[in-house]
């Protein structure tokens, strides 16, 4: 099977809406008092955006995350899929698309990865759910830091009422959060630094919410300085005693991984290109 776009088709098609909605794009992103983010609709011809989504595998083909901090399919090894799938993540690593990307968000120096740690794609159905979170602040080599998230939502006819919407938490997880819809055919990008805390609603319709996720890096620090730490989860404004156990979650991993230098459990989400 060959996919019916490369990546490089993909990228055109990228960069041209980028290069349409520029000022808008940066306006919105660097909008303060709140995380910087931003959303780009109808970022491909629909038919596309629809054969990206049709494209995507079952929920039965894909890795599982289940814990209390969080329940999705995912998968990274984008050999196993269908070639469409790999060659639109791989869209979003063009040079020309990094490039624009930069200029929109004014964050230096980002460098897309190859091997897609912690990105790829991911799929939501009814109960799945995703808590508040900071992630992870550095790539899988601990020598780049995550500054960006850009996600692409392919799922037709997605509406707020479905849950699986990404939510902003601009002032933490005690005041309210901002929603943003992952809607058909939207490209978000979002900021990750120290206090980017984001989550996903838990999933209440019978549906698929389906998402291309890539992440960008940059050698510089956003924060004026150095700074590390692990994927840190936080409980809901209603969840009293998750946030209990997330609170000892996060200190017990951070405090290994910096005593240690390695995680608890290895990941096992990266695109080993040889296999």
């Amino acid at each position: 099977m060959t996919s019916p776009y490369t990546r490089v088709q993909l990228a055109d098609m990228i960069l041209k809406r980028l290069e349409q909605e520029k000022d808008q794009l940066e306006q919105h992103f660097k909008a303060t008092d709140k995380i910087h983010s931003c959303t780009i609709d109808n970022l491909l011809p629909e038919e596309i955006a629809l054969q990206i989504y049709k494209a995507f595998p079952t929920p039965e083909q894909m890795g599982e995350h289940r814990s209390i901090r969080e329940y999705k399919k995912v998968a990274a090894q984008m050999n196993l899929y269908n070639p469409l799938l790999e060659e639109i993540i791989y869209a979003f690593q063009d040079e020309r698309v990094v490039r624009i990307v930069e200029a929109i968000t004014g964050i230096p120096d980002m460098r897309p990865d190859e091997h897609l740690y912690a990105g790829g794609i991911s799929l939501m159905t009814k109960g799945n759910f995703l808590n508040p979170h900071l992630d992870n602040s550095h790539d899988n080599d601990r020598s780049l830091y995550r500054v960006l998230n850009l996600l692409y939502y392919v799922s037709p006819d997605w509406s707020l009422e479905n849950g699986g919407n990404l939510e902003l938490w601009d002032h933490g997880t005690e005041q309210q959060q901002r929603t943003i819809v992952s809607a058909f055919n939207r490209l978000a990008l979002m900021i990750t630094n120290k206090t980017s805390i984001h989550s996903v609603s838990k999933v209440t319709a019978e549906a698929s919410r389906c998402c291309v996720s890539n992440y960008y890096f940059s050698p510089h620090s956003l924060e004026g300085g150095n700074y590390f730490h692990v994927t840190s989860f936080y409980g809901r404004p209603e969840e009293p005693v998750k946030k209990i156990l997330l609170a000892l979650d996060r200190k017990l991993r951070n405090l290994i991984r910096k005593l240690t230098g390695k995680r608890i459990v290895e990941t096992k989400h990266i695109y080993k290109k040889d296999q």
